[in-house]
């Protein structure tokens, strides 16, 4: 079969939410039902049509293993449609699009169901060995005396909990964890506070400017009794100021510290589902295609400068393609932490005004397993609001890696 682009169709997503917030007690295969769901019927689109399910998911939750299939199920697709779970740190959902495109460019599918979501408010606590040991020796007691042994044992130190999202965070090689990459960055390139604040209040603007056209990607939910209906991401402040920013204390290096919680982005909780077809799904689509990937690469660096991956991927893909950065009219790179946008976009050369019009994750949030694929929903949106054809999106990764994709749009 010969090969074919990979158009990007349709996409929806739910709103975002900060940790603990509006979405707390969601389970990601939740948040991922309703994106998916939503975005079969916005096209009235037979599930029995689609030919995988791929999603990006890194705090995989331990009833719902493979939880893109579980998400699909959930969702209305047919058990003989097949589907997995990807995960790329925090370009899982980009790694999902990227799989489902070599599906798509194989002739190995013609339409392919991909995305990504994240629960981080549900990322558990656990316990140590301690515990658990005393607790194992508790159930294999068999006479009363064994128990009364195995529970004069137990020390209330036993209970300090691990708390696995800042493990999850902290690079097993380097020792740091992303913050402190980020803090790695603010002094390497001499970034002050003053522009990393000014930097995120940019993104806030823009995201509240952005706000009705970025309620077109959004499906609402109703999470709870007492949240009502999320209708908007909850996270871009109308209110925010350079002197709220200003007041914030540094986060990740209390004593010599330029990154706050303020100039970074968010736990988030959120799902993304985009719908990619082959050409002849594309010739065939009741609505014009948002664009076409036309090509996507990835790349390594050390751990302590994750920050820096989408200079290296960009720089990858365009030399790929034989394209200039100046052949790229809009451009989106994941907000994790303005000390590493600014650096990445300062290297390339990029044009701030061309950079994340529509605000990025330090207003929006990043639920990690998602964000490279809402990060293409919102460029391609970009692109057709402006008339301009190619756009650039990149994301740093945790580990040390880069991710970048190139996407298309024809008339």
């Amino acid at each position: 079969m010969s090969a074919s682009w990979c158009w990007i169709l349709s996409g929806v997503r739910t709103p975002f939410a900060k940790s603990g917030t509006a979405l707390r007690r969601v389970p990601v295969y939740e948040l991922g039902r309703v994106a998916v769901a939503e975005l079969l019927a916005r096209h009235d689109l037979d599930p029995g049509r689609i030919d995988e399910v791929i999603l990006g998911n890194c705090a995989q939750p331990a009833e719902a293993a493979n939880v893109a299939r579980v998400t699909a199920l959930r969702a209305g697709v047919p058990e003989s449609v097949p589907g997995f779970t990807v995960h790329r740190n925090c370009a899982s959902g980009m790694e999902a699009v990227a799989d489902g495109a070599l599906r798509i460019r194989s002739g190995e599918a013609r339409l392919v169901v991909a995305g990504g979501m994240e629960s981080m408010s549900l990322i558990p606590l656990q316990f140590g060995f301690d515990y658990s040991d005393w607790l194992e020796g508790l159930m294999r007691a068999r006479t009363p005396l064994q128990r009364l042994a195995a529970l004069s044992r137990f020390r209330p130190r036993m209970l300090a909990p691990r708390i696995t999202l800042m493990e999850g965070l902290t690079d097993l090689v380097c020792g740091l964890n992303m913050g402190q990459t980020a803090e790695e960055l603010s002094r390497e390139f001499r970034i002050p506070r003053e522009r990393q604040d000014e930097f995120a209040l940019m993104s806030h603007q823009r995201a509240v400017a952005a706000r009705e056209r970025l309620r077109e990607e959004i499906v609402p939910l109703f999470p709870a009794p007492d949240f009502g209906m999320v209708r908007d991401d909850v996270g871009p402040r109308e209110s925010q100021t350079l002197e709220a920013l200003a007041k914030l204390k540094p986060y990740f290096d209390r004593r010599n510290g330029t990154v706050t919680v303020g100039n970074s982005c968010p736990v988030t909780d959120g799902a993304v589902a985009l719908l990619l077809g082959d050409d002849a799904a594309a010739r065939s689509w009741s609505t014009p295609p948002l664009g076409r990937l036309r090509a996507f690469a990835f790349a390594g660096l050390s751990p302590r400068r994750m920050g820096l991956g989408p200079v290296f991927a960009m720089s990858k893909v365009l030399a790929r393609e034989r394209l200039g950065l100046e052949d790229c009219e809009l451009f989106e790179i994941n907000e994790a932490f303005a000390a590493q946008v600014i650096p990445s976009a300062k290297h390339l050369g990029i044009d701030w005004d061309k950079l994340n019009v529509h605000g990025g994750a330090i207003a929006l949030g990043h639920p990690f397993g998602q964000t490279g694929a809402r990060i293409m929903t919102t460029l391609l949106n970009g692109l057709e609001d402006g008339g301009k054809t190619f756009g650039l999106e990149s994301m740093c990764v945790g580990g040390g890696q880069g991710m970048a994709m190139i996407v298309e749009r024809l008339s």
